[in-house]
């Protein structure tokens, strides 16, 4: 039996796991007042906007799996797409090579809002203020923030300062970042619920109050004050002030979808995951691309075969993965294919970027695509895959991932998982729409997003810059079925390595049992994990370390020795800095429900009973 930090939680009435404590219980708390999963996730997501603003916010997006009790699994699109203005010309006659990583210039059309009313109004059952007031009661009254939203402030502070002041006046209360044990409020944020609330409040009955206010998102004073702020000249990555090219018109028609997701049978499992505008697919081919049998568990060679594999796979998504293009998904999951994929793992590590030809296709990259971020002055071997903190243009490397002493980076993602008493469960990845992406919206309270940032400034490739597309997102939740029947929901923050902590989570659960009955979900969160960054980063400046591996120090040091001498360049990382891994499970054959969450950055949590 391996170390664990805590039990795996179990019961038989809910469980939620997120990356915040406050959220976490505050969706319990709406699971405790006869709401379902779906009620206490949207509770929970509008609580992470308030209690992690330097990881999400309501401008931002979300990809949301469900599966319903019974029912299928289906993926609620939360990903906005580029706005009208939004060309490849538009962006390289300003002058640029990449969308700034920071600014209007990178914002899509923010997704995350009605994604979550859609999920809201179609599979809830409570009524909007009793989702919001959770939200609203930590946004008005106050709540203690982390160490890390203070820690992310003070990187931006002389930006918020000289140039983001709407933003200063949120987030320097009295002149300084916020600080652990003391409150801080965002009065605009809650001002904005409230006046939501008062001006749908005659809308009709729920599921017309829900529609009313996606309404006035898309057409009322949230879409005016968006446009508005979308068009102030701001200071982005670039060291230059742009305005933005969101506009009424793209607000006014986009709305989140449903979708069907792209799945992957694996021994006897059913991996369900969003389609390939996001990078979800990566982990069904890192599936794929694993041989009948396996090393030993965290042995070198179990180490080195799902690095190679993860390098092929990712790949790929660059060659062939985004919204812009008809993605072979099929060629790409087939047996086929990926025998002769399979045969590129050799021995030793590649360095080299290989994606594949599925169907005879060429496949076609970037030119940016094999920039080697160690010659890059903004790139941090501890932080690729991050979403960028914005500096001070006078910054020697603006836009660069700030890294603390343990190699933390101070921007991220969210992730909450619920499963209900009926069986119902959910898995949602919230990001973007962060305080460092772009000023505060001084009429809301929150920002707007960055998600552009992922696209190219190239035409004609998979994941070009495409009005009315949708960037591909990082940002990729996992449902996991056992003869059909719904058994897993997890998803970690971490940008680019979220399919690869997700699946070494997923093959440590069902490879070893835990002892109690059931997965040892916790001891699979807390095993120490790795990374690795051979492909273009999704994060300006998009760069990339051919053949590196990222381990916790906590790995056995004779796997590493053994990594190094298959040519790996390895990089020790702290004990506890890879992988931030929530997960909710069900046993279909007796009730009992179970969750574990990431004890790294102290502040993941799961509750249940």
């Amino acid at each position: 039996m391996q170390f664990t930090t805590r039990p795996t939680l179990q019961g038989t009435f809910g469980m939620v796991s997120s990356t915040h404590w406050l959220a976490s219980q505050s969706a319990m708390a709406v699971l405790e007042d006869g709401g379902n999963a779906y009620d206490a996730a949207v509770a929970g997501a509008f609580v992470l906007h308030v209690v992690e603003p330097h990881l999400n916010g309501p401008g931002g997006e979300v990809p949301i799996l469900l599966a319903p009790a019974g029912g299928e699994v289906r993926v609620v699109c939360g990903q906005g797409v580029a706005p009208a203005g939004a060309t490849v010309a538009h962006y390289q006659g300003l002058g640029l090579e990449l969308v700034p990583g920071t600014g209007p210039l990178a914002a899509a059309v923010p997704g995350a809002f009605d994604a979550w009313m859609l999920l809201l109004r179609d599979h809830g059952t409570k009524p909007l203020d009793d989702v919001l007031k959770y939200a609203i009661g930590y946004a008005e009254h106050g709540h203690a923030p982390v160490e890390r939203v203070g820690q992310t402030v003070a990187t931006v502070r002389e930006l918020f300062e000289t140039e983001w002041t709407s933003s200063a006046e949120v987030y320097l209360p009295g002149g300084r970042p916020p600080c652990p044990g003391e409150l801080l409020r965002n009065p605009a944020l809650a001002a904005t619920w409230k006046r939501l609330l008062a001006e749908t409040a005659a809308a009709g009955d729920r599921e017309a109050r829900i529609d009313a206010a996606r309404e006035v998102w898309r057409t009322g004073f949230i879409a005016e004050a968006l446009v508005r702020q979308s068009q102030r000249p701001t200071m982005d990555t670039s060291g230059e002030r742009h305005t933005g090219t969101l506009t009424a018109a793209d607000l006014a028609t986009w709305s989140a979808t449903y979708e069907a997701p792209a799945t992957y049978d694996w021994n006897g499992w059913t991996v369900c995951k969003a389609g390939p505008w996001s990078q979800g697919p990566v982990f069904l081919q890192q599936l794929a691309l694993l041989p009948p049998e396996l090393p030993p568990y965290g042995s070198a060679d179990y180490v080195h075969l799902l690095v190679e594999g993860c390098k092929l796979a990712m790949a790929d998504r660059e060659a062939w993965y985004g919204d812009a293009a008809d993605v072979p998904l099929d060629e790409l999951l087939s047996d086929g294919y990926n025998a002769g994929r399979r045969a590129l793992v050799g021995d030793t590590a590649s360095s080299e970027l290989r994606p594949g030809s599925p169907g005879g296709r060429v496949p076609r990259l970037c030119g940016h695509a094999r920039v080697v971020a160690d010659e890059d002055p903004g790139f941090s071997p501890m932080g690729v895959g991050e979403p960028t903190v914005a500096k001070s243009p006078l910054s020697p490397v603006p836009g660069e991932p700030d890294v603390a002493a343990d190699g933390a980076t101070r921007g991220d993602t969210c992730h909450i998982d619920v499963v209900d008493r009926w069986g119902n469960m959910v898995a949602a990845t919230p990001s973007g729409g962060w305080l460092q992406s772009n000023p505060v919206v001084p009429e809301l309270g929150f920002p707007l997003g960055t998600r552009l940032q992922m696209t190219w400034l190239e035409e004609g490739l998979p994941n070009s810059l495409t009005p009315g597309r949708r960037p591909r997102t990082t940002l990729t939740p996992t449902i996991v079925l056992r003869d059909g029947v719904p058994i897993l929901a997890f998803g970690t923050p971490g940008g680019d390595q979220q399919d690869q902590w997700q699946l070494h989570f997923f093959l440590d659960v069902v490879q070893r049992p835990g002892v109690r009955g059931g997965p040892d979900l916790q001891g699979a969160v807390d095993a120490p994990n790795w990374h690795n960054d051979s492909f273009p980063g999704s994060f300006y400046p998009r760069g990339m370390r051919p053949g590196s591996v990222t381990v916790e120090a906590r790995t056995d040091p004779a796997v590493v020795a053994e990594l190094r001498r298959r040519g790996h360049h390895v990089v020790v990382g702290d004990a506890w800095s890879e992988g931030r891994l929530c997960v909710v499970a069900r046993d279909p054959a007796t009730g009992v429900l179970s969750a574990a969450a990431n004890p790294r950055g102290m502040q993941g949590y799961a509750v249940g009973r």
